[in-house]
């Protein structure tokens, strides 16, 4: 309210904010179909989970960011698709339920496609191609799958694909949230052998100085894929045409080189 005086006179001026309220209201919020929405920029946010405890493919950083070859997968994706990636971790044995509770659009975790979990989720092409592999300590008398007893303890990551293979072999599992903390172990001789993903371990070896080896050759195959939910088809779509095409420009090749030395889309 203003009020003005004039000639002796007392003016009364009333402003209203109803011209500022009907603008405003003239104003909608951007679509944000095909992802959550949220994002700045009037894009819709494409949210992704992973354990982040996998390294080199998701994991924190010494500045506490988490970063790795699936979340650079991810934000590649995402701006393809035209979208604000944003990368969140939660524990490896929830992530599944994470998705079909909502609380992210996809899984870009290393997950292996599975008949079991393609009973729950839907996956995309695969993204990248791996295996389960045995490490031991240097030294070890375990030289190859066939030394690998009912008593031999191995360490693996809970509801993992090498957990089921490992059950396989012995009844002497112990389980981890991290492959990283199993190696550690494996290292400081509270076990006989871990299987983990070949990468995993190599990248270990390579960045922490452990005194394990691989021993053998690779005890599956894997095709890690992206999972959406049950029917979420519109979605899975858009990733596939994403990942195609990060492929075709040289996007997937530059990242994968940068965290493997090779194109780890290929067996």
């Amino acid at each position: 309210m203003l009020v003005l005086r004039s000639k002796g006179k007392l003016l009364l001026v009333i402003m209203v904010a109803a011209f500022a309220l009907l603008a405003s209201g003239c104003s909608q919020p951007a679509d944000n179909a095909g992802g959550s929405p949220g994002g700045s920029g009037n894009q819709p946010v494409f949210t992704y989970a992973m354990s982040g405890a996998f390294r080199p493919f998701n994991y924190y950083d010494v500045n506490n960011q988490l970063t790795g070859f699936d979340v650079e997968i991810g934000k590649a994706l995402a701006q393809k698709m035209g979208m604000e990636p944003k990368p969140i971790a939660t524990p490896w044995q929830g992530l599944i339920n994470g998705l079909k509770s909502n609380r992210y659009d996809a899984i870009i975790g290393s997950m292996a496609i599975t008949d079991d979990r393609l009973k729950e989720v839907d996956f995309s092409d695969p993204y990248y191609i791996t295996g389960g592999q045995v490490f031991v300590k240097k030294g070890s008398p375990i030289r190859s799958v066939d030394d690998l007893t009912k008593d031999t303890k191995i360490g693996v990551t809970i509801s993992t694909t090498y957990e089921t293979r490992a059950r396989q072999f012995s009844s002497n599992i112990y389980t981890y949230d991290s492959d990283i903390t199993a190696l550690r172990d494996l290292d400081n001789g509270r076990l006989d052998a871990v299987i983990t993903d070949r990468f995993v371990g190599e990248q270990a070896i390579k960045e922490s100085g452990l005194n394990i080896e691989p021993v053998g050759g690779l005890l599956f195959e894997e095709k890690a894929g992206i999972a959406v939910r049950k029917g979420d088809s519109q979605l899975l779509e858009k990733i596939n045409k994403a990942l195609k095409a990060i492929k075709d420009d040289g996007t997937y090749l530059q990242i994968s080189q940068k965290y493997f030395g090779r194109d780890i889309s290929k067996p």
